[in-house]
């Protein structure tokens, strides 16, 4: 599928960014969307040097009904169709649900969730009218299963997976409207060290972490094909059955993947984050990941530390600054 119109959000980095590279090198038109106006032109300068057959820069945030509006009707003045619309736009807040501020807890909602039915709501009436097209609502392992200290996320990607079975039941008259849902597992993009926190440390993805090229090319290859399984790893599907047993999955798995997305993680002061502003410059495809025996070691002694001292736990946690 060449030439085609494709507009991806969080298109400034991880997956979105490499989906949007990748279709640039098949030729495609690129529209790209995210909250940063200067890692959006940086993305776009590189799907130009990467043979797009044009690129479109549209700054907004997907939780903005209007904005997403908008944004739709620029993209049919410009080039009078649209062929796909990957949405990759999401952020992350590593918390419990009574200890993340509202404003924070509320803000992964609107991205997350929210902004993936202000984007359906805007671009599956373009799709239907044109006879066909694909919407690809990108979730997440976590939207099958539930971990500790990410409230948030976990229920805006469940959402994201009742959306998409939705939408697809809703469209079942227009059998060349694709709706399409894909779940990463552990992918290495920078959504980790851009999450809000309030447990004393980042996250990082949980192992086996594939490559967020890898996931872009799984996602077009479904896109090619307008169909596809929604796990884009084997190890999801390992997760999900061990969830359908609670017993095993509450007291032995779920802690299990909160040790080895927190706790080895590298220690922050509580922040907030890209959730509620996003964050100048950074337009990385991967994150900052580090060794897993050296971050055990690191987190160790700063325990210890903490205990000697007599600091609050990650499980007394402060309130993440919400100022610039």
């Amino acid at each position: 599928m060449s030439m085609s119109i494709i507009l991806v959000t969080g298109a400034s980095s991880g997956i979105g960014l490499a989906v949007a590279r990748l279709a640039a090198t098949r030729g495609d038109h690129v529209v790209l969307v995210a909250r940063g106006r200067e890692s959006l032109d940086a993305t776009a300068r590189g799907c130009e040097r990467l043979g797009a057959a044009s690129t479109m820069v549209l700054p907004l945030d997907v939780g903005d009904d209007d904005a997403v509006g908008d944004c739709i009707g620029a993209v049919l003045d410009r080039h009078g169709r649209i062929d796909t619309v990957i949405h990759c736009a999401g952020v992350v807040a590593f918390g419990r649900t009574e200890s993340l501020p509202p404003e924070i807890f509320d803000g992964v909602l609107r991205t997350n969730l929210l902004g993936s039915a202000n984007v359906a709501r805007h671009v599956v009436p373009v799709l239907r009218g044109q006879g066909s097209g694909t919407l690809v609502l990108v979730g997440s392992a976590l939207g099958h299963i539930t971990v500790p200290s990410m409230s948030p996320y976990v229920i805006s990607k469940w959402g994201v997976r009742a959306l998409a079975h939705q939408l697809r039941l809703e469209n079942r008259d227009r059998p060349d409207v694709a709706i399409l849902y894909v779940a990463p597992g552990g992918v290495d993009t920078p959504i980790y060290h851009h999450a809000a926190s309030v447990i004393g440390h980042e996250g990082r993805p949980p192992p086996p972490v594939s490559s967020p090229q890898r996931a872009a090319r799984q996602i077009l290859r479904r896109v090619d094909r307008g169909r596809g399984r929604p796990q884009l790893s084997m190890a999801n599907d390992v997760t999900r059955l061990v969830f359908a047993a609670p017993l095993v999955h509450d007291r032995v798995v779920a802690p299990i993947i909160g040790f080895l997305v927190a706790d080895l993680a590298r220690p922050v002061d509580p922040h907030p984050g890209n959730v509620l502003t996003s964050m100048k410059g950074e337009n990385a495809m991967r994150g900052r990941r580090e060794n897993t025996v050296l971050g055990l070691a690191r987190n160790l002694a700063v325990r210890i530390t903490r205990r000697g001292r007599g600091t609050a736990t990650s499980s007394d946690p402060k309130s993440p600054r919400t100022s610039p």
